[in-house]
């Protein structure tokens, strides 16, 4: 089965509306085995996935190992693959204990470095092709640079643009958690795509007062991770996680309240937060973690739940979204 697909910006690059991404495979938090990470690739691809992200950060490189490994004898024509540049991978001279203080269950064999150069591009890009057993990928997107802005503007991002240019990538722009940054890439570069993470959720629409304008006004296609904002979206309740970190009281109290009103409606949570982001026309598609086969699956079917136009409404005229957010079905958007 093959899905609808999204031209990125002004770059031939397409996206199917769901996209994989890749933080799970590199053992995200706990680890998972090699025959897991395959069967959530493989999942994927049967769901009619076609659009599959990753980065050197996710596992030290055990991300980009696992997805090249899942995707080999795949026709190459068929699927557009994203990674990401501005941490270099460096080996330890004596590799010791895990790499769990920066968020994956793999022993630490190598340091990051920063490194938004335009060398740093060229160096992190070739490495991660090596580790992902291709000859080029299809997007490329500078990497969290929230803390490196000047540099990532005036070095990283001449670099892609020369990189674009060669024809050695296809399309290419940033990754980040927060859409100010963002919307200066959409506005002040020629940026085809831009990917954010957790700020246009159920729980979090800043994205829609500076990047989503900016992207729209652009042509610039926005693709929008964490849309369970790190677990809270996904099943509230004691323990839950927002963000990577337990969720404060108001923020739970606010997802039980979404909940609620989707059980009304006869909608999981899961369904609407999936959902959600695609009301907005700047949007391309939404970028899903799984740890599973399993994990694939249910959020394909989330995708495809309907959902009533009175769920939004209601939404809206409690709070709960602000009154003139776009929903899905004001666009005429099918399951």
């Amino acid at each position: 089965m093959d899905a609808p697909r999204v031209r990125l910006g002004r770059s031939t690059v397409t996206t199917t509306r769901l996209a994989l991404g890749g933080a799970a495979l590199g053992n995200l938090f706990s680890p998972i085995g090699d025959a897991a990470a395959t069967a959530a690739v493989d999942a994927a691809w049967q769901a009619g996935l076609r659009s599959f992200d990753t980065a050197p950060h996710y596992g030290l490189g055990l991300s980009e190992r696992r997805l090249g490994a899942a995707l080999r004898g795949r026709p190459r024509a068929e699927y557009s693959i994203s990674t990401k540049v501005g941490r270099i991978l460096e080996p330890l001279p004596h590799p010791a204990g895990d790499d769990l203080a920066n968020g994956f269950a793999v022993p630490a064999t190598h340091r990051r470095r920063w490194d938004f150069t335009a060398d740093g591009v060229r160096r992190s890009l070739e490495e991660s092709l090596t580790r992902l057993g291709l000859d080029r990928v299809d997007v490329v997107y500078l990497h969290d640079p929230d803390d490196h802005l000047a540099q990532a503007l005036n070095e990283a991002y001449p670099a892609l643009e020369r990189l674009r240019s060669e024809g050695l990538v296809g399309a290419i722009g940033a990754g980040m958690n927060h859409s100010a940054p963002l919307a200066r890439f959409a506005r002040e570069t020629d940026v085809d795509v831009v990917l954010l993470a957790g700020r246009y959720t159920l729980l979090d629409q800043s994205a829609l007062t500076d990047l989503l304008p900016a992207a729209a006004a652009r042509g610039v296609s926005v693709v929008v991770g964490g849309v369970f904002n790190s677990g809270l979206l996904a099943d509230p309740g004691p323990g839950a996680t927002f963000d990577y970190a337990q969720a404060p009281p108001p923020l739970l109290a606010r997802a039980l309240e979404l909940q609620q009103v989707c059980e009304r409606h006869g909608v999981p949570l899961r369904a609407a937060a999936v959902r959600f982001a695609f009301g907005h026309p700047a949007v391309a598609g939404v970028l899903v973690g799984a740890r599973s086969a399993g994990e694939i699956t249910d959020a394909t079917e989330q995708l495809a739940a309907p959902i009533p136009a009175a769920l939004w409404e209601e939404l809206r005229a409690s709070g709960l979204l602000p009154a003139g957010v776009p929903v899905p079905e004001a666009r005429g958007e099918a399951a």
